[in-house]
């Protein structure tokens, strides 16, 4: 078991030893064995997948507005798109993550609330609360958990 609260801060990136998949209108639309985790304090591990895993033409850059990460630097976004069905700012990246977070340049985050399925080998991902972080929940991770209202800024 991994108690959150136990993850450090600044975040530590560290690969995952466990198979990411996610889907969305019936479709798996990336799928990983070679994903990022980075844990932070108060937050379930954020899930970071390589763009070569992603399938192409899924990620459509994002009229959301760009925001900004004090440890990893200038965050863009993407829209999620398969057939008509498409997911406004679904996913997530550093166009250029600061040195210390290098390793995430070429990799996409998906918030697992947006799709139809985010999993860690076969578990079914449960997503973070609140709409701002993307944090990937499973039953070997205890909180509590930032997200919700009123804790935006633990």
């Amino acid at each position: 078991m991994e108690a959150v609260r136990d993850y450090p801060r600044p975040p530590a990136l560290v690969p995952t030893t466990r198979r990411v998949r996610i889907e969305l209108a019936g479709e798996t639309i990336a799928e990983s064995g070679a994903a990022l985790r980075v844990l932070e304090t108060a937050s379930p591990p954020t899930i970071y997948v390589p763009l070569t895993d992603v399938r192409p033409g899924v990620l459509v850059p994002s009229g959301h507005r760009q925001t900004f990460c004090e440890w990893k630097g200038p965050t863009s976004y993407y829209d999620i798109v398969v057939g008509d069905r498409r997911v406004q700012a679904g996913a997530w990246y550093y166009p250029e993550p600061v040195e210390a977070y290098a390793a995430l340049r070429d990799h996409v985050s998906f918030y697992p609330g947006r799709v139809d399925g985010a999993y860690l080998d076969d578990e079914l991902v449960r997503p973070q609360d609140g709409d701002f972080y993307g944090g990937w929940i499973t039953a070997d991770i205890e909180g509590p958990f930032k997200g919700a209202p009123g804790t935006l800024h633990w």
